[in-house]
């Protein structure tokens, strides 16, 4: 390697040069929720198994931490704390986009209003063309601007000017990478704790019932009514006052605070609308049934006065009389159940409201409103599996006023689950069992976090606990409904007794009432009773008794009593339960005791050394116990003398539960077994063991120990779950440590780790458990992480045999040992086999133990476990000094594992490869461990581990990959495992090599990549594999030292660095830019020196290369990947200097060279945003609208700013490109934010060295890019994140409900659910079912999304503000970046085609929204570039030259003074400059001109008056301007102000009229008829027009525009070239549009198309009239005009032929067919226009005055619709009193209207075709296309009524013809012409007979036919009743044969239509008998003999013929007479031949 000079090996040393060690071993202590931890009793010798499981409970965790894990950038860059006040810093960047919504009224972008019409007329004067421009004052000028400075002096200073100021870290500013591809990020596992369901707190606040008489005592606990059981403790409460508490004063010794709480938290881990609250209420024992004792309570009221009272004094006497003599007995009483369901946020039943109120009576209206929120909560919920939040519910109070009795024959469990059940399915409760009235009000809520003065189940207080309150809130113990694998962490050892039934039935009469005292005895005399029972309430904490409650005269009762006990740590034999049964006397009688002793049983604690539970029918012995009962089980009494009395011959007559909750007792046999036997390996223990009901001797002992390990797995999973810690580190022991027994080596190595592998492999198998986002299970991760440490280096174990006492100690290791230190070999192998212990043999040997010593010295001494003398000797960190001196071949705990991963086989190999995380984690953590316990830190890595070790390692990792290999080739759920797999093995790897040797480390990882590459065909699998695994490598806090970065700049001759550059300096040859361009390129000398980088750039490359199935994730992750390295170098404070940043930028060279050749696949920018050319829209709406409508990226779109046309001969297909996928749009952004932050951070003279030797056609590619990075980075302002959040939002819900889904489908999917949405580090996991988390909502991730919906105002602004620094930043770059390449360059002479390049880019920039900070300075390079290259720009580059002048007039305009003054200095000069290359500046006149005139179109926030401001400014340039004034350059700036100062008057125009789309149409298509001469221009505003039609979705009319442009353009095209596939001018549109000719108006003599500057623009070419005709053909088929798409492609097919060009012919021909697809498919249903004559009257309107329209409407419009528009807008303008609309449409006599008014007349007009043109115009289309004649009809009489009778009913047919066809381009057209045809009633009633028949003819022949239809018609035409029907008809005119012979014809006529039409009507007629259903047949008859009669009516004047007009013909003029007479006579017509 180089040697490296000073400045690197100190940036080297900077950077943290590897620490020697990263791995710190610290203890933090456990966490306790209590005060106190929870601990056996003191001053008891405790066995063993206790001892390990307190000493499990609470010994310190061990966590090895990484040391510089706070500098790694992965770490800062994740918990975004740098990010937090990040935005302090920055400047607030200035966007016009948003100056615009602030600033004040007049600058308002938006429409004003327009009813200044009147006033404006005087306004129009003064905006007219002779506004005088002087009369404005000029903005500030730039100083300097004329000066005359070299151009180098002037780049200098630009330069200068951008390099101050800047953002140091890109990255900052740039969202952070998406989690989802953060495989990095390793969740740091939740620290083991006691589990907690949702816990809800309920308080009872009231008790009573209407009379106040006596004691009650309430107990309460939660029931699970589906899954039958109790699921919670009882809580005891007492709410009596004190006077009737006083009552039992005597039988209360001390009453304990404990005692006294009226509040309980109870815990749900499985919610469900089956949970009950159910309090049971007793009292005190007292003679009589309950019923007997519950009549008061039924007829009493406190209130009453009188007899009553003196009733109520009197019970109350009584009350305390039993209270003194039977208080410490109880009965039951009442109870009342309250249902949960609400409380959960469950499915709630609509159902369960009336019924609490039934129920209770009265609800209060707290509740009811609570409960409904409650269920509108339930809304959300997901499904009853999963525990979900409870904490959404308010506190609810509830006052219950009704009880039940309790039945004194049904009082057991069982009775009262089926009251429950009748109860939620009914209140039929009520009926059934008498009810008490009362008061109960108990408020139930949502526990909070850390509920203040707590106590847990065992009375402990819980944090924070103070002093000073007076009753505490109890936790009361859950009994789940199911599992819980959460493992013990606290010690709990409870024992739960439930005497249940006992049956005396046969039993002589003194047993009546009888009750049961229960006792736990730890000896046979009475004195033995243990104070272990909990209290009840109101009384001492713990009792020595309890008794049950009585129910009167029951021989056989039943008891619900829960008796909980403390049990001792240390059980005896002698330890067992008392029951003592009495029969209680409620009389006092003379001399009898209350209690009468009936008899006793009793259970022994333990069997064979086992906690006995379970139910238990149990004999009760009379009269005495027997002698040494204890000891045996009641069943089991070895008979005596004399003999025991039995009730009923010893049968089991008394019935028990017993049930333990203890985190020592496993209760399960194969734990217990296991425990027993490891116990008595460490313990002197005598042989033989008792086991269960087997003997373990000695010798059996090894066998027996071998197959309890094995059977550990056969354990239920919840007792393996709870014990887990424990039984993990007794496997983990027994791995390592040496036995002796019975004098023979006993090696459990491997069984240990087998079964280790079994409970791994059950545990992720277990559906019930969760996993983290990396498939790991929780349980075990968190045991690894916190739990795990080195086992005890213990003493040997030596269990003596019976004769050998003495072993020599040393001697025994060697008969064991291997052979020799063979290490590689067969002999190896077989070693192994036989010896599953590693000894090193090379070690030299020492006899005293320095491990021990060395622990001693260095570890801190367990404080914990002070408090036991008898505990220390087994404790890691002091082992006892007594050890006999160990042999130094003892195994360490690393070695043996992975030697056993090494050998394993079969099953056991599958499974440890598979979860093969949690061994590499062990081995990790032993590793850090074992280094920090032999202090090896100063060893040299290589030293530290054996090679054996190290080979071990080598093959798990060789055996892993190929493991990972082999799955990915499977289906997919394998391949998912393979993922994981190697997710773990890059953690491994990464974790190794902080703590082994690094050069072993790469190795491994080469091994690797080259394994996987062997074995995988599929690319993006192996990349994506490679990718993930690299990721997490990379992300090691010592990346940049692994990588060697500081070794870049010894191979870069153009380092800044002082040692370097002084010996460059002078050779500068072609071997150094060979190298300087190598820097830039992957090459193999750079991927040996930087090992990682050079791996992930080769995995990138490979990416961006392929093109292969689902490559295009593999390629966002490869990008991501290296974004969040870059991220993390900019966030991590180590690599803030200028000097590190390059040094590391030059490490990122080559990816420089990947992203330029991936270029043609990145996202095209420029076309998604729909943007053209104007500043953005103020609304988001209108954006997307215009988006979906013109597609942008046909070849050109409206504005031009896109580059996919370059005429410059510069495409961006300039290099032979591989065609690969192209990426997202975010992979790309991504991959172009990594390419600004090289550019930004390397050294910039390497940089202009590097450009300055690429060929030109690399840097166009260079110039493509920062093209498509403009587009990019552009600020999208505020409304875009309010639009993020809104996708945002999206996106959570999306993941809330593939969550939902998830959990809804059970346990399977959440496995996939993880795969699919990788949750965010922080939301680590989606607990299980059984881990409280679930529950948490801050846990989810939509969660989280969802806040992002409703952000501050402060949080959107400081977004902004980011956003508006990123895209400064982002431009400035781009801009450094161009300055390079033009220095560079320009110094090589290749300028000819960049100039445009860079031009173009800049142009772009302009474009977007940017920062008032970025324009400055980008106007400041586009002077320097004018002065520079001016000539050159204004000959080659025309289209740039049109595009520029449009920008930087669009920026002319601008309210922001700076821009606007930085961008007419630049105009100024681009005049200047060209004005002095050619002396004659037409063609930059041209330009602004054009510019202007599509800024004012397109612009609806262009702002006329900072424009006319900017247009001043130019003149006073141009007058200070000495150099100038000799030219004619001043006056030709002045007239060309002036034309535009008139184009701007125009625009005040169109601004009055912004709200009147019809006038501002007519007012642009004014301006562009105007500018017929001017072709560039019209077609600037035509295609203004078009994107206004557009915006209103007026698409047909926008197309026409486009046709005409196009038209337009062809004219051109054929007076400059004559070429046959080219159309011949607009003739050739014709079949488009017959008003295209208009376009041909331009002949050779007005213009010809060579003059300079004209018809310069991008569309005078064929490419453009392509461009122009493909966007006109989108239109139209937006706009369903499918037939014309088709006439357009007729003139774009034959040029796409000429040109060769098939891809577009292809395209081309898919849209035809499509169109025609539309026709046949849509033929009917198309919409086409509606269409209304308005006319306008009144002096109001101006010269709109007696104008008649034919407007055309969308489709269905309706009459209302429209005129509620037009005079809500001229109501607008004049004021709504001042408008009328005329309801007639009647010819207007302008004499009688309101001179003060304006008058609107609209009338519905349809299409009218002459009959000759009916036949051309045959489909629906046709009809409907090409319209310029309209119709419409007026009733009159001849006396001005509108409607007469039929004899005097004329009509007034109008026909409008219209100066244009529709459509047109524009929505409303002149009327030109008039005709009014008068029909005479005989005509009226020819023409509305003729519409009759046809009605029926349709109906009839309609198919399928309509029977409704048909019989509307019929019923219409011979229905008895029609008014002004037929008949009348015929009667009127038929009857008689007119007397006027000119009327003979139409009579006839008449008669003929009548006789079609009856003919007609017999069809229907006999149609309809077919279609009817039965129930219709007298609805036929009916209609048939209404038939008959009309047509027996009209027979005789259907029949009745006019003779003369049968006569032969003899004149010839007759017939011409005949022609005459035709019915549309004109009116004068039939006046003047009246004399014929």
């Amino acid at each position: 390697m180089t040697r490296l000079n000073n400045l690197d090996s100190e940036l080297a040393q900077e950077l943290g040069d590897f620490p020697e060690d990263d791995l710190d071993v610290v203890f933090t202590p456990k966490e306790c929720r209590t005060l106190q931890p929870s601990m056996p009793e003191d001053g008891v010798e405790l066995d063993s198994h206790v001892r390990d499981c307190v000493q499990t409970y609470i010994r310190e965790w061990l966590i090895v931490n990484r040391k510089n894990q706070g500098n790694s950038g992965t770490c800062s860059l994740k918990n975004k704390g740098s990010r937090k006040d990040f935005h302090k810093m920055l400047q607030k960047q200035t966007f016009e986009s948003e100056t615009l919504d602030s600033s004040d009224a007049n600058f308002q972008a938006g429409p004003r209003p327009v009813h200044t019409l009147p006033e404006e007329a005087s306004r129009t004067t003064l905006t007219s063309c002779d506004f005088d421009l002087r009369s404005l004052q000029p903005d500030p000028r730039l100083e300097n601007l004329l000066r005359h400075v070299s151009a180098e002096e002037f780049e200098r200073q630009n330069e200068e000017a951008r390099r101050t100021n800047r953002h140091a870290e890109l990255l900052a500013l740039y969202p952070s990478v998406d989690e989802d591809d953060a495989v990095e990020i390793r969740p740091v596992p939740d620290r083991p704790k006691e589990h907690l369901g949702n816990r809800i707190l309920v308080k009872l606040q009231t008790l009573k019932f209407d009379i106040e008489i006596e004691p009650l005592f309430a107990c309460i606990a939660l029931y699970d009514i589906k899954e039958r059981k109790k699921i919670s403790e009882n809580f005891h409460c007492d709410l009596n006052p004190d006077l009737l508490r006083g009552f039992l004063r005597s039988h209360t010794p001390s009453i304990d605070l404990s005692t006294q709480a009226r509040s309980a938290v109870f815990s749900v881990t499985y919610p469900s609308s089956d949970i009950y609250l159910v309090i049971k209420i007793e009292k005190v024992l007292q003679q009589g049934e309950i019923g007997d004792c519950a009549e008061p309570y039924m007829v009493l009221k406190e209130s009453e006065a009188g007899k009553v009272k003196e009733k109520i004094e009197k019970l109350k006497a009584q009350a305390e009389s039993f209270c003194q003599r039977l208080g410490k007995y109880r009965m039951p009483f009442a109870w009342i159940p309250i249902s949960l369901t609400n409380f959960f946020n469950l499915s709630t039943l609509e159902r369960e409201i009336p019924e609490a109120e039934g129920l209770n009576g009265r609800s209060t209206s707290d509740k009811r409103a609570t409960l409904l929120q409650a269920r509108r909560f339930s809304e959300r919920s997901l499904s009853s599996e999963d525990s979900y939040p409870v904490s959404n519910f308010k506190t609810i109070s509830l006052t219950l006023s009704t009880f039940f009795k309790q039945e004194g024959d049904r009082l057991s469990d069982e009775d009262l689950f089926k009251f429950l059940a009748d109860f939620k399915r009914s209140s039929s409760l009520q009926r059934r069992i008498k009810t008490l009235p009362g008061t109960l009000k108990l408020e139930i809520s949502p526990a909070p976090e850390n509920l203040g003065y707590c106590l847990t189940a065992e009375l402990l207080p819980v944090k924070p606990f103070p002093e000073n309150r007076n009753r505490p809130h109890k936790e009361i113990l859950e009994f789940p409904i199911r599992e819980v694998y959460v493992p013990h962490t606290i010690y709990r050892n409870l024992l739960y007794v439930y005497p249940q039934r006992l049956n005396f039935a046969n039993r002589p009469a003194s047993a009546r009432n009888i009750t049961i005292k229960i006792q736990f005895m730890c000896g046979e005399d009475p004195s033995c009773a243990m104070p272990v029972i909990f209290g009840k309430s109101s009384g001492p904490e713990f009792v020595q008794e309890i008794y049950t409650a009585i129910t009167y005269h029951n021989k056989s009762p039943d008891f619900y009593e829960e008796v909980k006990i403390k049990l001792p740590a240390k059980l005896t034999e002698k330890h067992h339960l008392l029951f003592t049964f009495y029969h209680i006397s409620c009389q006092p009688k003379q001399g009898a005791t209350v209690e009468t002793l009936l008899g006793y049983s009793w259970l022994p604690i333990l069997l064979n050394d086992r906690l006995q539970t379970g139910h238990y029918c149990l004999p009760v012995a009379l009269d005495k116990l027997p002698f040494h009962y204890s000891i045996h089980s009641p069943e089991k009494v070895p008979s005596q003398i004399p003999p025991v009395k039995w009730v009923e011959g010893h049968k089991g007559v008394f019935n028990v539960e017993v049930q333990a909750v203890s985190s020592v007792h496993t209760q399960d046999n194969h734990l217990e077994k296991f425990f027993t036997l490891c116990h008595s390996l460490e313990s002197q223990v005598t042989f033989p063991i008792r086991l269960m009901d087997q003997k373990i001797t000695e010798a059996t002992l090894e066998h027996e120990l071998k197959l309890s390990i094995i059977c550990l797995n056969s354990s239920r999973l919840e007792p393996l779950v709870l014990f887990l810690h424990l039984v993990l580190d007794k496997l983990f022991q027994l791995a390592v440590q040496p036995m002796v027994i019975a004098g023979q080596t006993a090696n459990f190595s491997q069984f240990a780790f087998e079964s280790v592998v079994a409970i791994v492999n059950s545990l992720h198998n277990s559906k019930d458990l969760s996993k983290d986002q990396h498939g790991r299970n929780c349980l075990l991760a968190s045991y690894v992480y916190y739990v795990f440490r080195l086992p005890d280096p213990q003493r040997e174990v030596v269990k003596p045999g019976a004769g050998s006492s003495a072993i020599l100690t040393e001697s025994r290791y060697y008969t064991f040992g291997r052979t020799s230190a063979v290490s590689v070999g067969s002999k190896l192998l077989q070693s192994r086999v036989i010896s599953c212990s590693n000894p090193d043999i090379t070690v030299t040997q020492t006899s005293t133990d320095e491990e021990v010593k060395n622990i001693m010295s260095s570890k801190p001494v367990d404080h914990s476990s002070s408090r036991m003398s008898f505990y220390v000797e087994g404790t890691n960190d002091m082992p006892s000094i007594c050890a006999s001196p160990r042999p130094p071949n003892k195994k360490h705990f690393h070695e043996e594992l992975a030697l056993q991963m090494v050998v394993s086989t079969g099953m056991v190999r599958e499974s440890v490869f598979k979860y093969a995380w949690f061994f590499f984690e062990l081995l990790i953590k032993s590793m850090a461990q074992y280094v920090h316990n032999i202090e090896k830190q100063d060893n040299p890595r290589r030293s530290r581990f054996s090679d054996r070790f190290k080979d071990d390692i080598t093959t798990i990792v060789s055996v892993v990959t190929s493991e990972i290999a082999a799955l990915l080739v499977k289906p997919q759920k394998e391949s998912e495992q393979a993922e994981k797999i190697n997710i773990s093995l890059a953690f491994f790897l990464y974790d190794l090599l902080s703590l082994m040797d690094r050069g072993f480390v790469f190795n491994l990882i080469k091994h690797y990549c080259n394994q996987l590459s062997n074995k995988l065909n599929s690319l993006s699998t192996l990349i994506s594999m490679r990718l993930e695994f690299l990721r997490i490598l990379c992300s090691h806090e010592h990346y940049l030292n692994l990588n060697l970065f500081f070794m870049t700049s010894a191979s870069a001759p153009a380092s800044p660095s002082p040692s370097l550059s002084s010996q460059n300096s002078s050779s500068c040859s072609s071997f150094q830019d060979q190298k300087i361009a190598g820097m830039f390129d992957l090459s193999a000398e750079y991927r040996q020196q930087h090992f990682l980088t050079g791996l992930l750039f080769t995995e990138l490359a490979a990416a961006l290369d392929a093109d292969s199935e689902g490559i295009s994730k593999v390629q966002r992750k490869a990008v991501s990947a290296i974004l969040s390295l870059l991220s993390s170098h900019d966030l991590d404070p180590r690599c803030s200097k200028k000097e590190v940043k390059i040094k590391i930028a030059a490490l990122y060279l080559p990816l420089v060279g990947i992203i330029l050749d991936s270029l043609p696949q990145l996202h095209d920018f420029t076309i998604s945003d729909a943007r053209s050319g104007k500043g953005r829209t103020g609304n988001p709406e209108e954006e997307q609208e215009s988006a979906g409508a013109i597609s942008q990226n046909v070849a050109l779109a409206i504005a031009g700013n896109h580059f996919n046309l370059r005429s410059s001969g510069m495409s961006l297909v300039s290099l032979p490109y591989r065609q690969s996928a192209t990426l997202g749009p975010d992979t790309s952004r991504n991959l172009l934010i990594c390419f600004l932050w090289i550019m930004k951070n390397a050294d910039q003279n390497l940089i202009q060295k590097w450009i300055a030797d690429l060929p030109s056609m690399q840097l166009n590619r260079i110039l493509d890019l920062l093209f498509i990075c403009v587009s990019c980075f552009e600020y999208k302002g505020k409304q875009s994140s309010d639009k993020v959040s809104t996708q945002a939002l999206q996106k959570s819900r999306d993941v809330k409900a593939r969550l939902e889904e998830a959990l809804l489908r059970g346990e399977g999917a959440r496995g996939e659910m993880m795969k699919r949405c990788r949750i965010p580090a922080g939301n680590d996991r989606l607990a299980g079912l059984n881990e409280n988390l679930r529950w948490r909502k801050e846990q989810t991730q939509w969660r989280q999304a969802n806040e992002r919906q409703d952000k501050t105002k402060a949080e959107l602004d400081q977004e902004a503000l980011i956003s508006g620094n990123l895209a400064t930043e982002a431009n400035l770059i781009i801009l450094d970046m161009q300055e390079n390449i033009i220095q560079a360059s320009f110094a090589a002479e290749c300028r000819d085609n960049l100039l445009g390049g860079v031009l173009k880019v800049l142009i772009n920039s302009l474009g977007c929204d940017q920062s008032t900070t970025y324009l400055t300075h980008c106007f400041a390079t586009l002077r320097a570039l004018i002065a520079k290259f001016g000539d050159f720009l204004f000959e080659e580059e025309v289209e740039q030259c049109a595009d520029l002048c449009q920008r930087v007039l669009h920026h002319c305009s601008s309210s922001i003074d700076i821009t606007r003054t930085q961008a007419c200095a630049t105009l100024y000069l681009l005049m200047r400059y060209s004005f002095s290359s050619t002396s004659n500046f037409a063609r930059v006149k041209m330009q602004v001109t054009m510019s202007l005139a599509s800024l004012v179109g397109k612009s609806p926030e262009f702002n006329e008056e900072f424009l006319r401001r900017s247009l001043r400014t130019i003149l006073a340039y141009a007058e200070e301007d000495a150099d100038m004034q000799a030219t004619p350059f001043p006056v030709q700036v002045e007239e060309l102000l002036c034309n535009l100062n008139s184009i701007l008057s125009d625009t005040v125009k169109m601004r009055e009229f912004q709200e009147d789309p019809e006038m501002l149409m007519d007012l642009m298509y004014r301006i562009a008829k105007g500018y017929q001469t001017s072709p560039d221009l019209r077609l600037t505003w035509l295609q203004n027009m078009a994107e206004k039609h557009t915006k209103r979705k007026s698409y047909t009319e926008a197309a026409m525009c486009l046709v005409h442009a196009a038209a337009l353009v062809a004219e051109y095209l054929s007076m400059l070239e004559d070429r046959n596939y080219l159309p011949v001018g607009s003739v050739s549109f014709q079949n488009i549009s017959p008003n295209v000719l208009e376009e041909s108006a331009v002949s050779d003599d007005v213009l010809s198309p060579d003059e300079d500057g004209i018809c310069s623009g991008r569309y005078f070419s064929e490419s453009g009239l392509v461009g122009l005709l493909e966007q006109a053909a989108e239109l139209f088929s937006t706009g369903g005009l499918y037939e014309t798409v088709n006439e357009v492609y007729k003139i774009v097919i034959p040029i796409l032929e000429a040109h060769r060009d098939f891809r577009k012919l292809t395209l081309t021909h898919s849209k035809l067919q499509k169109a025609f697809d539309s026709i046949i498919n849509k033929g009917q249903k198309r919409m086409f226009g509606t269409y209304f004559r308005v006319g306008f009257y009144g002096s109001k309107f101006g010269d709109l005055d007696e104008q008649e329209f034919v407007y055309k409407e969308p489709a269905i419009t309706k009459l209302p619709e429209i005129s509620h528009r037009l005079e809500g807008f001229y109501g607008q303008c004049f004021g709504e009193d001042a408008v009328e609309v005329i309801k007639d449409s009647a010819p207007v006599d302008k004499r009688k209207l309101d001179p003060n008014k304006a008058y609107i007349q609209i009338t519905f007009v349809e299409p009218y075709f002459d009959e000759y043109e009916m036949k051309d115009r045959v489909t629906y289309f046709e009809k409907n296309f090409n319209l310029c004649r309209f119709m419409y009809t007026t009733p009159f009489t001849m006396d001005g009524r509108p409607r007469g009778e039929l004899s005097e009913q004329y009509k007034r047919n109008t026909i409008l013809t219209t100066m244009h066809a529709f459509p047109y381009v524009k929505t409303r057209i002149n009327v030109i012409q008039k005709e009014e045809f008068i029909l005479t009633p005989i005509e009226v009633a020819i023409e509305d007979m003729q519409k009759k028949t046809q009605e029926l003819t349709a109906a009839t022949n309609q198919e399928p036919p309509d029977a409704k239809m048909l019989q509307m018609v019929l019923q219409g035409s011979v229905g008895a009743t029609v008014n002004q029907g037929p008949l009348e008809v015929a009667q009127v005119f038929l009857a008689e044969i007119p007397a006027d012979p000119k009327l003979y014809r139409h009579h006839n006529k008449l008669r003929l239509c009548f006789k079609e039409f009856i003919m007609r009507c017999g069809e229907a007629v006999e149609k309809n008998k077919r279609l009817i259903t039965a129930d219709q047949r007298e609805y036929q008859l009916e209609l048939r003999k209404n038939y008959g009669k009309l047509k027996e009516n009209l027979r005789p004047m259907i029949e009745r013929k006019i003779p003369e007009l049968y006569k032969p013909v003899v004149k010839v003029h007759s017939t011409r007479e005949s022609f005459r007479n035709h019915s549309f006579r004109k009116y004068d017509a039939q006046t003047s031949s009246q004399s014929t």
